[in-house]
């Protein structure tokens, strides 16, 4: 059976934070190992830290389900460029800096897209957006869907799915898409 592993956002988020403990404690009585580590550089979530977390620590390949949050799902869109992975969930997911600093110098951002490798590299893809998120733009996540032909999942009323000012505790519609991924009843 695959893995599932949640890859949080930056800002100081941790692997505890919204509703990553929730699809966690859900797939484990399923039988499902799940994990939601706390990333190195929670603050900045820079690839030169990210990376190799990623390919030493958590060892991601191509039996795992990645869920991103934020700039997690970035994170793995560009990891998954150049290492295989067994499918991700991108939540408020995005491929601009924003016009953001810290974005902007993370290293997500030094080479251009390669939407070709990505698709390559991993069976399917799958993104959550919400019309309403305070800091996602919605061409954000479209721009991702049609170049990677992701199963999309477009929300409304759920912000960033989560954050500070909008907690999330639950997410049924994820918790779903990862059963039906899994084959799990």
């Amino acid at each position: 059976m695959k893995r599932v592993i949640l890859l949080h956002g930056n800002g100081g988020s941790t692997g505890a934070d919204n509703w990553q403990p929730y699809i966690q404690k859900n797939l484990k009585e399923l039988g499902v190992t799940c994990v939601s580590p706390d990333l190195p550089d929670p603050e900045r979530a820079r690839a030169s830290y990210w990376f190799p977390y990623f390919k030493d620590t958590l060892e991601i390949g191509e039996n795992d389900i990645v869920v991103g949050h934020s700039s997690g799902a970035l994170a793995i869109l560009k990891y998954a460029e150049k290492n295989k992975v067994g499918g991700s969930v991108l939540v408020g997911t995005y491929y601009t800096d924003l016009g953001y600093e810290d974005e902007r110098t993370s290293g997500y951002f030094d080479t251009p897209w390669d939407w070709d490798a990505i698709k390559s590299n991993q069976p399917w893809t799958a993104i959550f957006a919400s019309e309403d998120d305070p800091y996602i733009p919605i061409q954000e996540p479209e721009h991702i869907r049609d170049h990677l032909n992701s199963e999309y999942y477009l929300m409304v009323g759920q912000g960033h799915f989560g954050d500070p000012t909008q907690p999330m505790l639950e997410f049924p519609e994820l918790l779903s898409l990862l059963k039906k991924k899994l084959n799990i009843q």
